[in-house]
């Protein structure tokens, strides 16, 4: 197995010595995937486990196939299963030759504590899920405002801003922001908010994967909709 950096912390290789077609990267491993559909068969691919518990496959079930990366969950209902909702069960890799439900492998360990701290490697100093600042561009003038998500309501009007194929300035339910107002000088804009860093471009202390702050159980967009079976799983 190819070893890279803060990957070798993850699992030992004893842990990892039964599972077959093991990838180290920087900071996750990949190995082959599957979920078995009774009327469709074995629908393959890579997941990606990584440092700060999220999950991550690649579908490689047709040569055609344009899924791109999917989520367990999407994984799964993707495959066919008839039994959907019980990725954990249903999603297997190859154990000593044989099928294992990744429920029964060591791979679900960093989620399984992502979970249970509620997404930790995003968590500042002082406990608390930290998110830093984004970016939305106006439709109208193509200027960018910056959106804090600190809480639960500002995390909202983030993630509402970015599925309006239609956002404005005039949007910001705050300031009274118009698209005549400038826009933040890049010297300013390359403070983000890290708790780890001032002017961190993106790191595990700063980017979510998403965790209950950022993620809404009434939202039917499909990266709410896998968060919330993921977490219910």
């Amino acid at each position: 197995m190819a070893n890279g950096g803060e990957a070798m912390t993850l699992f030992g290789d004893e842990e990892l010595r039964e599972i077959s077609g093991v990838k180290r990267g920087v900071d996750y491993i990949e190995v082959t995937c599957g979920c078995t559909s009774h009327r469709y068969g074995d629908a393959v691919g890579r997941l990606r486990v990584f440092v700060n518990g999220d999950l991550e496959i690649t579908c490689e079930c047709t040569p055609g196939c344009n899924e791109g990366k999917m989520t367990p969950a999407a994984f799964e209902k993707h495959s066919g299963r008839e039994t959907a909702r019980k990725w954990k069960n249903n999603i297997w890799i190859i154990g000593n030759g044989e099928k294992v439900p990744l429920s029964k492998t060591v791979l679900l360990k960093y989620y399984n504590q992502a979970s249970k701290n509620g997404n930790g490697s995003q968590r500042s100093n002082n406990g608390r899920v930290c998110h830093r600042d984004e970016f939305v561009r106006c439709t109208t003038c193509t200027k960018e405002r910056r959106f804090r998500l600190r809480t639960k309501e500002e995390c909202r009007l983030h993630h509402d801003a970015l599925a309006d194929p239609n956002w404005k300035c005039s949007d910001l339910p705050f300031d009274k922001t118009t698209c005549d107002h400038d826009e933040e000088r890049a010297s300013r804009r390359i403070y983000r908010g890290c708790t780890r860093s001032p002017t961190c471009k993106g790191c595990t202390s700063c980017v979510c994967f998403g965790c209950e702050l950022c993620r809404f159980s009434d939202c039917s967009c499909q990266t709410c909709v896998d968060f919330t079976r993921n977490a219910k799983a």
